[in-house]
């Protein structure tokens, strides 16, 4: 009974432990103020493959909204039985389990796809190679959205044009992404600074 009572002790202290989405979604300045570590992980993925970090966060912030255990909706059978979910989708950057088993392959990064730093590099890695096989710019949210949203595939055969709702969520991505690299020129030198300060 001892020994059952830590066990659930500890899966409630891990439970605790999971980051809470930040207060202030709108505004990337706040969200590295909060996270400061996000900041410090959001340039390693921009060092890393080249992708801006507004772009990154915009994506983020659409696909899961910060919620590190984020899942897709459930699906159910006949309107009324749950069955399961739509997708294999998981996590804060919503990445199915084929092409996350394809960043691990490619990467070596054993990583989880609940962890911020994993999963904004796993937006870069993608964004990255969007970038290489279909020509599209890392700066140009709109159409990375939708490659990530559809597939390079999907993409690359316009899926997206029979899909008005899509567009219009992109379009917002991009109006997020254009906001937070605006924000983000406003406090770029205070961010610095404080890394100056940043023990780890």
């Amino acid at each position: 009974m001892a020994r059952l009572l830590i066990l659930l002790s500890a899966l409630a202290v891990l439970a605790g432990c999971s980051t809470a989405p930040p207060r202030d979604q709108t505004n990337l300045c706040n969200i590295y103020r909060q996270y400061p570590d996000w900041y410090e992980d959001s340039l390693d993925m921009e060092k890393a493959y080249g992708t801006p970090m507004n772009v990154a966060m915009a994506i983020m912030k659409q696909e899961s909204s910060y919620v590190s255990d984020a899942l897709p909706p459930r699906d159910y059978l006949l309107w009324i039985i749950p069955w399961g979910r739509v997708s294999s989708a998981y996590g804060y950057a919503q990445a199915q389990d084929p092409v996350w088993g394809e960043y691990k392959d490619q990467t070596g990064n054993g990583g989880s796809r609940d962890n911020f730093d994993d999963a904004i590099m796993f937006i870069g890695w993608y964004t990255d190679g969007t970038q290489r096989q279909l020509g599209v710019s890392k700066w140009d949210a709109y159409k990375q959205y939708l490659a990530y949203h559809e597939g390079r595939g999907g993409f690359s055969r316009g899926s997206h044009n029979a899909k008005p709702w899509l567009l219009q969520v992109a379009r917002k991505v991009e109006t997020q992404a254009k906001n937070y690299g605006w924000q983000l020129k406003q406090c770029r030198e205070e961010l610095e600074d404080n890394r100056s300060w940043w023990p780890f």
